[in-house]
């Protein structure tokens, strides 16, 4: 009798299968475009609670992607609290949960990005928050606005969680928003799925799916 498939078969399984794209339906991209990589830290790809399985298949699909358009590429970083039991409301709790998670017990070192994107700082940006969304406080969009960004391509991990906070954020301020759909990573591959189909489906107006290759090939 054979065995039932382990995790990381099915994920393998699901990260070989082909990628579904809708592709750029508005049009190529322009120069007011800059490309918003979520949160791709060694915390998320070393062996700690918070791992995501599927960061290093994807890595270096987002190498590429940043390799494009390093000027133009802007890395958020999530800032855990400094210790367990910080935080306002539910977030007191969940560091509570997370003890293992928070600055004094992980090790500031582990919140940098994976080395194969650290490269790219300079000229490259990075860009902190303490909560899943970058928006809080208006300073991301301030900074984009400064510069004519109405365009934002989005990659990263994870998926279900602070990719889907900037992505909902950026439909907010109303920027055109792309996804590099073999370039998001999650922990939970039934989560991701949804997601994606659910940028495709309900939010069919104000989001793009589209490949790594169609971004970069688009991107004027």
């Amino acid at each position: 009798m054979s065995l039932p498939p382990s995790p990381d078969d099915i994920r393998a399984k699901a990260a070989d299968a082909p990628i579904k794209s809708g592709g750029l339906r508005f049009g190529p991209l322009g120069r007011h475009c800059v490309h918003l990589c979520v949160d791709m830290q060694r915390m998320f790809a070393e062996d700690t609670e918070w791992r995501t399985p599927w960061l290093r298949r994807v890595l270096p699909t987002i190498v590429r992607l940043v390799e494009a358009r390093p000027a133009q590429t802007i890395f958020t970083r999530f800032i855990p609290a400094e210790r367990p039991g910080e935080g306002v409301g539910a977030w007191r709790r969940y560091y509570e949960r997370w003890s293992s998670m928070t600055l004094e017990n992980l090790g500031r070192d582990m919140v940098d990005l994976v080395p194969e994107l650290a490269i790219f700082v300079p000229p490259a940006q990075v860009f902190d928050k303490r909560i899943y969304s970058p928006w809080r406080g208006g300073a991301l969009h301030e900074e984009l606005r400064r510069s004519s960004i109405d365009t934002l391509v989005i990659s990263g991990g994870e998926t279900d969680v602070c990719v889907l906070a900037t992505v909902l954020g950026a439909i907010d301020y109303g920027y055109r928003v792309a996804i590099a759909t073999d370039a998001l990573c999650s922990s939970s591959d039934e989560t991701h799925d949804a997601l994606i189909a659910l940028y495709e489906t309900r939010f069919g107006q104000q989001i793009e799916a589209a490949t790594t290759e169609e971004v970069i090939e688009s991107w004027a």
